[in-house]
């Protein structure tokens, strides 16, 4: 074959590169013709990766196809495809902004999808291209709340700071209301009645707090629990930014755990508390020793464990603290000893009654060997003596002995400053200390220069006897000196206080400019001015406003229209079984309580339709087999005034409702008058739990009892039922907490069945134990009236004597409970529970174990 015909048979586009010939007008179809064949590859795995390698192309001929392919993958069947469209989105409006209008719509397409795969990818790409159309938000942020749980951690992350954005612009502040009853509270007893009518409307528009507000609270809540920093931090500023300030509390506990974590995520967190702590002390008080700084910590740890602590300080700590930083001034680490003197000068300015004692502290610092920490305490003290120098002439003295040995700048000009602003208290003092400095004045810093400079024009113009050729001495020197800055002040000096032809009219208020009263120094917090930047945000830790930084807007003073947010039953589809929005909240949390009831049971409700589907064939419910006759004190008649209460669990299935436990109340009046309308309120159930009420109790005459029914759905779980016993007079708070036995419906069962259930359940569904069985309970009968005395189970056949099985399933969910009683040798036996539940398994297992052991 020739040369030629070789060539030929080649891809062409090859053989024009080959010749040195431009080919690039041909590369968007080299790359058409290569992905178009993964992108429609039937592997996910594949097709996303080619529209990653395809995105990541940042060559702008070949846009068109990008944007092309991104519109294919958006409606992808594969979430995975989806979630990679999103990514590419990003990529491809750095790449040409001009396609931010096409974009918007494919996000718009993508905020719809149902799937928390694609929801942290969309939204970082609706933050990156068009954060300002929260319009596009309306339709999808109750699916945005409800979904943010399910949501991978670095998406929630992304979805919660949108969505703090987003509240901001669409509720009313929650902090109002304790503004309007401030200012009714402030009430001028001469105001006008059209004044005092204002504000009576004021307070009668008490806030209230819109429904989808509360839902987002609500919904971000349980993330405080989340093992990743980030979602934690990015809850807490959610909090600090939306709840109310009553429940912005809530976040500090989570806060301070992260106070583990390495040393990077505490620089991060300990830099928020500090914010935190200057506007609410309240939150973090509670926690004092969690901050207090080890010995291992890094110097930037402990500078901010240290701001937080000074933040804390009140009349009721101080003590305490005080006696801490006593031992952080011994530091080896001198920048944080230094740190610490300041702090003591902030306490002693924002604590009046410890002033004088920081003060002496301070002063006792002064014979430390250590340079660094004498010349830090000199200029705190010197702060501190400009708020009441009329008292504390000794320390001055003493401060102005100590210039000999203080070598550091800052502190020897700190010195030099309280000697000449309070020149006329050492009146013999201070003109020795000019004629020592004026010797050295050659050899210091340019800041020691300036205020030598200073001291001579205050003596100058207090005690020109002895200080006049001292003062012109220092000028001449002056003069002559390198620096510009001490030269210039040196000319403005002369001017000023040595007058001649040339001065002008302010030699005449000399003194009045030199020896002019100072404000006292504010010691402030530098952390004081960083709540204007959202708490977790780069801006907030660099104290500077960062590239792509999106500010928080201020509340509206009227709420949007909630309406926008509303979605038609059709868009909903499948998960469509939501509160509407537009629904009067004027008790908000009555309603989120029965939303939260009602989304709790339709998801149970599915969990327990799947659960029973697959146990219909082999299980029904049975009668129990025994039924307890220990009954569980409610409420005492000392504590009752009379009225005493018990209750015991009937064991009787569907009485109430499907979830719902049987419970038998028993009320006695052991007074000696009769008791009226009994009755239950102020119901406090955990999210989900409901509680079917007893008719109320018209009369219970002297020394009467009455028995009557309520049904409780405990959601499987052994927490507390609280509500209020009330009476016509009185109410008493009052609990039902449930052995996990009663958590349970018998049910009958082949061994076979059994069998067959136990095999699926294995794994992290079998929670097992070996128990020592007492001999007397050793035989089949005492085996299965111990068990399902303890528990309602129903008893399964078994073909083996030591093998004894019981079956049941969760009232609320319909989940089985298998328990396996298996007798070894040595009055030992084997105890296995199988159940997806696996929480109330253990539970049930810890409860069994003694009843089989004891005797």
């Amino acid at each position: 074959m020739t040369y030629r015909q070789t060539l030929l048979e080649l891809d062409p586009r090859r053989v024009m590169i080959a010749k040195g010939k431009n080919a690039s007008e041909l590369f968007p179809a080299v790359v058409k013709n290569v992905a178009s064949k993964n992108i429609e590859d039937p592997n996910q795995l594949i097709r996303a990766s080619a529209l990653r390698v395809l995105s990541s192309i940042r060559v702008p001929i070949i846009v068109p196809i990008m944007m092309l392919a991104i519109k294919e993958a958006s409606s992808d069947l594969s979430p995975y495809v989806r979630k990679n469209a999103a990514h590419a989105i990003q990529k491809l409006y750095s790449l040409d902004p001009e396609q931010k209008e096409m974009l918007i719509e494919v996000i718009e397409k993508l905020l719809k999808d149902k799937s928390t795969l694609v929801a942290g990818s969309v939204v970082m790409a609706f933050e990156e291209v068009c954060p300002d159309r929260i319009d596009l938000i309306h339709k999808n942020y109750r699916k945005l709340c409800n979904l943010l749980v399910d949501v991978e951690e670095w998406g929630q992350v992304v979805i919660i700071h949108m969505l703090t954005r987003y509240a901001r612009t669409q509720f009313v502040s929650p902090w109002k209301d304790d503004e309007v009853v401030e200012e009714y509270s402030e009430n001028n007893f001469y105001e006008s009645d059209e004044e005092q009518k204002e504000k009576d409307q004021k307070v009668k528009n008490t806030y209230t707090m819109d429904p989808d507000h509360r839902l987002l609270l609500r919904n971000t809540k349980p993330l405080l629990q989340s093992r990743n920093a980030a979602v934690v931090m990015a809850v807490a500023q959610l909090y600090w930014h939306l709840a109310p300030k009553s429940e912005a509390g809530i976040v500090s506990k989570s806060l301070v755990r992260l106070l583990h974590s390495n040393r990077e995520v505490q620089y991060i967190v300990l830099q928020n508390i500090a914010t935190m702590s200057i506007q609410r002390k309240g939150m973090f008080e509670p926690y004092l020793k969690s901050f207090y700084v080890r010995s291992t910590d890094p110097t930037m740890i402990k500078t901010l464990k240290l701001e937080i602590l000074t933040n804390l300080a009140n009349e009721a700590n101080i003590s305490t603290l005080l006696r801490e930083f006593q031992t952080y001034v011994r530091s080896q680490d001198k920048q944080f000893a230094a740190a610490t003197i300041q702090a003591i000068g902030r306490c002693a300015t924002n604590i009046t009654e410890v002033t004088d004692t920081c003060l002496n502290g301070l002063v006792c610092l002064l014979s430390n060997r250590d340079e660094i920490v004498v010349a830090e305490s000199v200029v705190v003290i010197k702060k501190l003596l400009q708020t009441q120098p009329a008292h504390h002439g000794e320390i001055i003295k003493h401060m102005a002995k100590l210039l000999d040995n203080i070598t550091v700048p800052v502190a020897r000009a700190s010195i030099l400053w309280l000697i000449g602003e309070y020149c006329e208290r050492v009146p013999k003092i201070a003109p020795d200390v000019l004629r020592k400095t004026a010797k050295t004045f050659t050899n210091e810093d340019d800041l020691v220069k300036l205020q030598i400079l200073n001291l001579g024009a205050k003596l100058y113009l207090t005690n020109s006897k002895q200080t006049k050729l001292l003062t012109q001495y220092v000028l001449n020197l002056g003069k002559y000196d390198q620096s510009y800055d001490i030269r210039d002040r040196t000319r403005f000096i002369r001017q000023l206080i040595v007058p001649n032809e040339k001065s002008g009219a302010l030699s005449k208020y000399a003194k009045k400019i030199f020896l002019a009263q100072k404000p006292a120094p504010l010691l402030e917090s530098p952390f004081k001015d960083r709540d204007h930047f959202q708490l977790g945000t780069l801006s907030h830790t660099l104290n500077s406003r960062a590239t792509g930084y999106l500010e928080l807007s201020d509340w509206p003073k009227v709420a949007p229209d909630p309406s926008v947010r509303n979605v038609d039953v059709a868009e909903l589809g499948i998960s469509g079984k939501r509160r509407p929005s537009d629904s009067s909240d004027t008790e908000s949390a009555s309603s989120e309580e029965n939303s939260s009831d009602s989304e709790a049971e339709s998801d149970s409700k599915s969990d327990s339709e799947s659960g029973k589907s697959r146990n219909a064939t082999s299980s029904k419910v049975a009668a129990p087999v025994s039924v307890p006759t220990k009954t569980h004190e409610l409420l005492h008649r000392m504590s009752g005034k009379g009225l005493a209460a018990h209750y015991h669990f009937s064991r009787q299935p569907g009485i109430f409702g499907d979830r719902m436990v049987s419970v038998q109340l028993t009320v006695t009046n052991t007074t000696d008058q009769k008791i009226e309308n009994i009755h239950i309120k102020e119901k406090k159930l955990p999210p989900g739990m409901r509680m079917h009420e007893f008719n109320p109790i018209e009369c219970l005459e002297p020394a009467g009892s009455i028995t009557v029914s309520m049904g409780i759905d405990f959601c499987d779980s052994a927490q507390m039922a609280s509500f209020q016993l009330c009476t016509k007079d009185d109410y008493f708070n009052v609990n039902i907490q449930p052995p996990v036995g009663e958590l349970l419906l018998p049910v009958t069962m082949s061994e076979k069945d059994f069998k067959k259930e136990q095999g699926m359940l294995t794994g992290m569904n079998e929670t097992s134990a070996t128990i020592a069985v007492a001999p007397q309970n050793s035989t089949r009968l005492v085996i299965i009236e111990k068990v399902v005395k303890a528990a309602n189970l129903g008893v399964v056949p078994s073909g083996q004597d030591n093998i004894h099985r019981f079956a049941a399933k969760t009232v609320h969910s319909g989940s089985l409970m298998l328990v396996t009683v298996e007798l070894k040798e040595s009055s030992t036996a084997q105890l296995i529970i199988n159940t997806e539940k696996t929480v109330i398994g253990s539970v049930l297992l810890r409860e069994l174990k003694p009843v089989l052991s004891q005797g």
